[in-house]
């Protein structure tokens, strides 16, 4: 690990003056991604600046009847709130679903959303990586891409997004609240936050070099049955090789409202909101189903290892929403 220099603010206003001060700074808070990325000498950030002094913790109830969640709020904390666990059931079980124990007990709820990919090529210094090192390659391409994506991929990256959480974050419409280093704030949706790869895989999302996190906001949940079902290689502290959000409201026999994302198969978590409009006012069934996993899967791209997502992903999908509409009819 190189040197840095470290420095530990008691206010948002002194990280904001902190981060002004250093272009090249890096924000750490759990460290449970950072940490492993610089002692491998993936991240190399001559300066950290630690915001776990601010006061950004704790769940609290929306004038809407949503829930503002602070950047510092833990996983553990936050799958454990009974909020969530009752209003939001997706989140909860997405959270659970990650890592392990000890990582929830650390691991906060922005970090979480930033956290980088788990790509063998991109923790590996001495491999090709356009993410970590761009313009030399991407070693995944020909090489073993097992649990890379199959959605959103580029000729540059093929890299999978590791999170459980901002799977069902995305199905929920959550956004994340921001302050950045001229002193204002914004509220970006996790369609506007994430980037697809494209040319310049290094770039992941839409945050300003010094733009800091500091809550997400989820909206009052959609009525019907929340599931999330994670596929991995096995049962406890394994990153998905196909996982699915999903919130399915049933009517007199008709799909009233749907959102479904993915996560496993896509370079950020994934939602395709044309597949969820293909089901509303639809009698629910596996033909409907099929056709909604064939339209996510028309620009799907696998490169040999992970040919096997494209059918675990429909099959997948096609069991989650006839769980979702047996409990829900």
């Amino acid at each position: 690990m190189i040197a840095f220099d470290y420095v530990r603010p008691s206010s948002t206003v002194d990280v904001l003056d902190a981060a002004r001060a250093r272009p090249n700074a890096r924000f750490i808070a759990g460290g449970t991604n950072l940490l492993d990325l610089m002692k491998l000498g993936v991240e190399r950030p001559p300066h950290l600046i630690d915001i776990g002094a601010l006061d950004l913790r704790g769940v609290e109830e929306t004038a809407d009847g949503g829930l503002r969640i602070g950047a510092l709020v833990t996983n553990a904390e936050l799958a454990a709130d009974m909020r969530v666990r009752s209003r939001y059931p997706v989140l909860s079980r997405a959270i659970l679903a990650g890592a392990s124990a000890q990582l929830r007990n650390k691991a906060t709820t922005a970090g979480n959303l930033l956290q980088r990919t788990r790509c063998f090529f991109f923790y590996d210094p001495a491999s090709p990586c356009n993410k970590r090192a761009p313009g030399s390659g991407c070693a995944a391409i020909g090489g073993f891409n097992r649990i890379m994506a199959i959605l959103g991929t580029s000729p540059h990256c093929i890299a999978s997004h590791p999170s459980d959480m901002a799977v069902a974050m995305r199905a929920l419409d959550a956004r994340v609240e921001t302050m950045r280093r001229s002193g204002d704030g914004r509220s970006l949706t996790l369609d506007e936050l994430y980037r697809l790869p494209g040319d310049t895989p290094q770039i992941e999302n839409r945050l300003e070099p010094g733009e800091l996190i500091t809550a997400v906001t989820l909206p009052p949940p959609l009525a019907g049955r929340q599931f999330y079902r994670k596929v991995r290689d096995r049962a406890s502290y394994a990153f998905a090789l196909v996982s699915i959000a999903g919130i399915v409201e049933v009517k007199d026999g008709r799909i009233a409202a749907a959102a479904l994302a993915f996560g496993g198969v896509g370079t950020m978590p994934w939602r395709d909101r044309d597949a969820e409009r293909l089901m509303i006012g639809e009698e629910p069934g596996t033909a409907l189903f099929g056709r909604v996993a064939d339209h996510i899967l028309a620009g799907a791209e696998s490169h040999g290892a992970n040919d096997f997502k494209i059918p675990l992903f429909r099959r997948t999908l096609i069991a989650c929403l006839t769980a979702l509409v047996g409990e829900a009819a």
